[in-house]
């Protein structure tokens, strides 16, 4: 890669020394060996699992240089680079037993740039350097990091360039991250499907709508929350009943599978988070539940005609009245009352007066859209892993603790993310809470652990930097500080992200041109 060390290598670089190595750097006669006698190598062991299983500046330094050399064709510092890399896998491997941090994880989204020779070699040194036993890869966000050469899913590959037709970055991830003591996850944005899914008249048959007829490519101009990316036009959300949405990502999750990372985390399970007044669902009009095969499976929920007449009558307007219930009456005479799966009749409803009986059913219908809202984001998920599943791999939902909560008597989240059904190995809350201290991240995270299941294993998300606070949250050691004096059953904790760590690094491997 052509940057500049001085960047990359402050320690090993400072005066004066860098005359000394890198007249060797030249000479071809670098080594391990020459670095321990000048004192710029300490053994992995020095370090202490205190420290987060980090390790030392001038390790880090020694191994940066090495691998340089490495990539030049030097042969010693070939061998010696090898050689400290498996010493600090082991060195990790060992302090992350000893620690009550069993996995600290990272997550990353690779580039290009992330083809040339010696890219993932770096990329991934720096995550071990940093304590790192786990990294998540972004693998699907409205592309797919896949090769061109074989790509037969509904997305584009992330590689475009001229020579990367058969580079499979998501098996190199693989590969190099193991190489290194790594567990590599396939990170995967489920129902927002990104907007060249959209472009086809069969992509556009499958995208959610709401009950104004506006789909989710209104992001950020509509008051929709925009993609954590900042670009607006990333954001295309499907409709989780669409067999042909289905059927297109359980081939991409399969495509996945078949690279065999250590697990598939799952993100994007939800619908759209509107701004201001938006962030509210209250009427059914908000749901994302008005393309053809969501209401072609929401009316089959009714269980005679009276159901199927009021569930059409409810999403047409947007609510229903009293004489809605007369007419219907008037037309289907045969039938007592109106039901639909899940409804129970009111014990004397059908002597009730209109007036009186009408709030009760339009409430059950309210409840009715919102449920099937629901259970569409909670079996979508349910296929998607099923291929991972079967493979034997660890499976993660990433969600919002927050998403799954009434507001106030008839609102919800607009995200209607009910994540506590959310049947996968791993849950990952995202808590990203800002109130400058850990403690309400920690209560974000303590309500996700009241509804984990025995055997689903709680991995908090934290956003932040090392060593200082940032955006209303304390740095990443007084948030997990925090989780470990409050929460001691966790032992699992991840990072968003590897480019908030190394901005530097990130800026360049995103905005350098491949030749």
């Amino acid at each position: 890669m052509d940057c500049k060390l001085h960047q990359h290598f402050p320690t090993l670089l400072s005066a004066p020394n860098r005359h000394n190595w890198h007249q060797k750097l030249i000479a071809g006669t670098f080594t391990l060996s020459s670095i321990v006698g000048q004192g710029y190598y300490a053994p992995p062991s020095t370090a202490q699992p205190a420290d987060y299983c980090q390790i030392l500046p001038a390790e880090v330094s020694a191994k940066n240089v090495l691998r340089v050399a490495a990539q030049k064709g030097d042969r010693a510092s070939q061998m010696q680079y090898s050689e400290i890399v498996k010493k600090h896998l082991n060195y990790v491997q060992q302090c992350r037993q000893k620690s009550w941090l069993k996995n600290q994880s990272i997550w990353v989204r690779l580039y290009p740039c992330d083809t040339r020779p010696g890219a993932l070699e770096e990329i991934f040194d720096h995550m071990v350097n940093k304590g790192y036993n786990q990294v998540y890869v972004a693998t699907f966000y409205g592309k797919a990091l896949l090769p061109r050469t074989g790509n037969t899913t509904a997305w584009n590959s992330v590689l475009t360039q001229r020579g990367t037709e058969k580079t499979d970055l998501l098996a190199d991830s693989i590969q190099k991250g193991h190489e290194r003591g790594l567990k590599v996850y396939a990170w995967m944005y489920s129902l927002n499907f990104g907007p060249d899914y959209g472009v086809t008249p069969e992509g556009q048959s499958a995208v959610a709508i709401n009950g104004r007829g506006e789909t989710t490519l209104f992001a950020g101009e509509e008051g929709f929350q925009k993609s954590t990316d900042g670009d607006a036009s990333s954001v295309l959300f499907v409709d989780p009943y669409s067999d042909k949405a289905r059927a297109d990502y359980d081939k991409l999750v399969r495509e996945v599978v078949r690279r065999r990372p250590d697990g598939v985390l799952f993100d994007y399970i939800r619908f759209p988070r509107g701004q201001g007044g938006q962030s509210i669902a209250s009427q059914v009009k908000d749901l994302w539940i008005y393309s053809d095969e969501s209401r072609q499976t929401l009316a089959a929920l009714a269980q005679n005609s009276k159901g199927t007449d009021l569930i059409d009558r409810f999403l047409n307007k947007g609510t229903i009245t009293i004489n809605d219930l007369k007419e219907v009456d008037k037309l289907y005479p045969n039938e007592v009352s109106p039901l639909w799966q899940g409804r129970t009749p009111l014990a004397d409803e059908i002597n009730m007066s209109y007036e009186d009986k009408f709030p009760w059913i339009e409430w059950d219908l309210w409840q009715l859209t919102l449920a099937h809202a629901s259970d569409g984001v909670v079996n979508f998920l349910q296929k998607a892993v099923a291929p991972v599943e079967q493979q034997r791999l660890k499976s993660g939902s990433v969600f919002f603790p927050e998403a799954n909560q009434p507001i106030g008597r008839r609102g919800y989240d607009s995200r209607l993310q009910p994540w506590d059904r959310f049947a996968t190995n791993e849950w990952h809350p995202m808590a990203y809470a800002t109130c400058n201290r850990s403690n309400c991240i920690v209560d974000q995270i303590r309500r996700v652990v009241s509804f984990a299941p025995p055997t689903t294993n709680v991995v908090p998300a934290l956003a932040g930097t090392w060593g200082k606070p940032a955006e209303g949250r304390p740095s990443l050691e007084d948030q997990m500080d925090g989780i470990r004096r409050n929460l001691p059953q966790i032992n699992s904790i991840s990072h968003f992200a590897f480019s908030w760590q190394e901005p530097e690094l990130d800026y360049y491997r995103s905005s350098c041109q491949l030749k």
